[in-house]
């Protein structure tokens, strides 16, 4: 479920922020059980962050998943 909440955040939400109650339903969990079991471990291991507008993955949930963080774009020169 760690994954499939990462994953969520990244795709369908381009790394967030996201509210939780809109977390909850794209991942079929209750709000209460991502807040009080997963988001914690989460937190912990620096995976997500908490912020006034949402949850936001971090740096390292891309480097844990092998992904890229989109909307860079590269140097022009």
């Amino acid at each position: 479920m760690d994954n499939k909440i990462l994953i969520t955040i990244i795709d369908k939400f381009k790394g967030g922020p996201v509210g939780i109650t809109t977390l909850a339903t794209a991942v079929s969990e209750s709000a209460e059980t991502i807040e009080e079991v997963y988001e914690p471990f989460l937190i912990q291991q620096g995976f997500i962050m908490r912020t006034p507008r949402g949850r936001e993955v971090t740096e390292l949930a891309y480097k844990h998943l092998g992904r890229i963080k989109g909307g860079i774009q590269p140097g022009l020169f």
